[in-house]
């Protein structure tokens, strides 16, 4: 070769193979077709390979343009990378929050109340991490994690809980379900009627079998979900009702009824932070926008007609 490559060479080249001719390429990159056309020659001069055929005025790359193309899209690839690691760098100068979720509100309630805090926070980088509460709770405390949501019952000596978003479970059921006719559900509606329950051995679990043996009802056992998503996509299939937190809908008004369920059985979530928590303020505006977003969530699905 007389001469090496150089990046403007190859640059017009992926831009010829990405758009198909060399008008639109020169205007991708903002030089003109006697200029496109000019350093796809010399490429091609300077490689010693014969990049493209010329058929009725238009290019067709060859076997080794193709080949050439593969292994310049990844160096792009990787510059991309590059620059995405920059922009994080700069957005975590301005701040950062890293979450840990509950698998149960892992879905529309966290994207909704994040979405939410970062309206006025654009060059804030915030991570969500969907674990296991026990997990939530152990990246806490090595520092993984600056804030998380968890099951209600946990404990750790290196970190603060406080209750959350405690509403009242409420009964869902798909929406053409005889009992959606009904604004008011209680345990005598729910005896013999297909049921999809949670794990009877977590604490939610049993504070409803409770209220079941409570008022001696018997509802028809179809499943057992351990996750709250799952429970709730089996119940909008059509598999049975159930009873759930509020927040757990959220995102799926359109599938499910939501109807108020008496005796009221209250249920909590835990918000989760280190004793020493590096992002106090940040923190604070997060949990204020969990509250209201959950306020705002149980309202909307019990306003269903």
């Amino acid at each position: 070769m007389s001469r090496h490559i150089n990046l403007r060479q190859i640059e017009a080249f992926k831009s010829v193979i990405e758009n198909g001719t060399i008008s639109r390429a020169a205007t991708m990159i903002n030089i003109s077709q006697p200029a496109m056309s000019k350093l796809i020659a010399h490429l091609e001069a300077d490689t010693g390979l014969k990049l493209f055929d010329r058929v009725k005025g238009r290019l067709a790359p060859t076997e080794h343009a193709m080949r050439l193309y593969e292994k310049i899209d990844r160096i792009f690839a990787g510059v991309r990378q590059v620059e995405n690691a920059v922009d994080a760098i700069r957005r975590e100068e301005q701040g950062r929050l890293s979450i840990g979720v509950m698998p149960a509100l892992a879905g529309s309630f966290i994207q909704r109340a994040t979405m939410g805090f970062l309206k006025d926070r654009r060059n804030l980088f915030c991570s969500v991490q969907a674990l296991t509460s026990q997990w939530i709770v152990d990246w806490l405390v090595t520092r993984k994690l600056d804030v998380g949501l968890v099951e209600p019952g946990l404990d750790n000596p290196y970190a603060m809980f406080e209750p959350l978003m405690e509403h009242p479970l409420v009964c869902i059921m798909p929406r053409d379900h005889p009992l959606s006719a009904k604004t008011l559900i209680e345990p005598p509606d729910l005896h013999g009627v297909p049921f999809v329950s949670v794990n009877p051995d977590s604490s939610f679990g049993h504070r409803v079998n409770t209220m079941f043996e409570t008022y001696k009802v018997r509802p028809q056992v179809a499943m057992i979900a351990n996750v709250a998503s799952t429970l709730c996509e089996f119940v909008a299939a059509g598999l049975g009702v159930s009873l759930a937190h509020p927040l757990v809908a959220s995102g799926l008004e359109d599938r499910l009824a939501v109807r108020r369920f008496e005796p009221e059985i209250p249920f909590h979530f835990q918000l989760c932070r280190s004793i020493d928590s590096r992002n106090a303020h940040l923190v604070n505006a997060f949990v204020q926008e969990v509250r209201m977003t959950a306020e705002f969530i149980s309202a909307s699905v019990l306003r269903q007609p």
